[in-house]
């Protein structure tokens, strides 16, 4: 049994999934949540307790691998960065725990889940839910992170088939 946590950063709200993938590939639920940090004083309070709140989360369930959306261009510079900082918060946070972190795009993410890189929100919430037997609806960030570590156990399982690293299935 292999415990992966999926993270989707944010500069607002962090979304944070972990699932367990058996030897067969089964996928269950583990946790699921969306960590808040919008309310803190300062946007350095808010990367602190996006490090403390992820390192808090992996101390109570032990996760063994990590994937994390990989950051996308935004018109907006300053969002951009924002993003990119809380983002390196949350892979400092859990390369702080020894485990390795595996970026996805979020058009991978999506075609991992949904079956077309250019699905929306609500498809990927639905495809979660159906996928983990999950009952209700799921926030948004909680739902991308969760996508974010079936992504990665999908990968992990192709890449144990093929027998190749991941960096060479890209075109130069």
């Amino acid at each position: 049994m292999t415990r992966i946590i999926g993270i989707d950063p944010g500069s607002q709200r962090t979304g944070v999934g972990i699932i367990d993938v058996d030897a067969s590939g089964r996928l269950s639920h583990v946790f699921h949540g969306a960590l808040a940090v919008a309310g803190e004083a300062t946007f350095p309070l808010r990367l602190k307790r996006i490090f403390d709140e992820l390192c808090d989360i992996i101390a109570a369930h032990r996760p063994d691998e990590c994937g994390v959306e990989r950051v996308f261009m935004a018109r907006n510079a300053d969002s951009a960065l924002k993003l990119g900082q809380a983002r390196g918060a949350a892979i400092c946070a859990v390369v702080s725990q020894g485990i390795a972190v595996h970026e996805y795009a979020a058009t991978e993410v999506k075609q991992a889940v949904v079956g077309s890189g250019r699905g929306d929100k609500t498809q990927v919430q639905h495809m979660i839910g159906v996928l983990l037997g999950l009952k209700g609806p799921l926030q948004a960030d909680a739902a991308d992170a969760l996508a974010i570590a079936v992504t990665h156990a999908h990968t992990r399982a192709s890449l144990a088939r093929v027998g190749i690293p991941r960096t060479a299935w890209r075109r130069r």
